[in-house]
């Protein structure tokens, strides 16, 4: 029987599984494993950014547009909508196999709020051509 996310540990279990799934992706894998050379560091601030989203803990440093941004201006701003869709696929998906509950829905609703904010903030950080 699934149960709702309790603890960090349980977010740890969702962010590597999922990153794992991302990693292999056709479409995001190459994003990822080009921007991401050391994964570790990066899991463990995921996990901090989500542990801050649900359970108020404060570890989380950094500006997430600002990362994102960047990622697009690597990528020579060819980021999609359908990038950030694939990106929601494979959250909820993880999330659904792994737990439910209230903690649950926070990280659903979170993930498609930013998706959105993320990807608005790209296309206005963009060069005017």
């Amino acid at each position: 029987m699934k149960h709702d996310i309790k603890n960090r540990n349980d977010l740890e279990k969702i962010v590597r599984i999922f990153y794992d799934k991302i990693r292999k992706d056709e479409e995001l894998g190459p994003v990822f494993n080009s921007i991401i050379t050391d994964w570790e560091p990066h899991l463990q601030k995921i996990i901090n950014f989500w542990e801050q989203h649900v359970f108020g803990v404060q570890k989380y440093s950094g500006d997430p547009i600002a990362a994102h941004n960047k990622v697009d201006a690597f990528m020579n701003y060819a980021i999609t909508p359908h990038n950030f869709g694939t990106w929601l696929f494979y959250w909820l998906q993880t999330l659904n196999e792994l737990f439910e509950g209230p903690n649950v829905e926070v990280l659903k609703f979170k993930a498609r709020k930013m998706q959105t904010i993320f990807y608005v903030s790209m296309v206005k950080d963009r060069p005017k051509s």
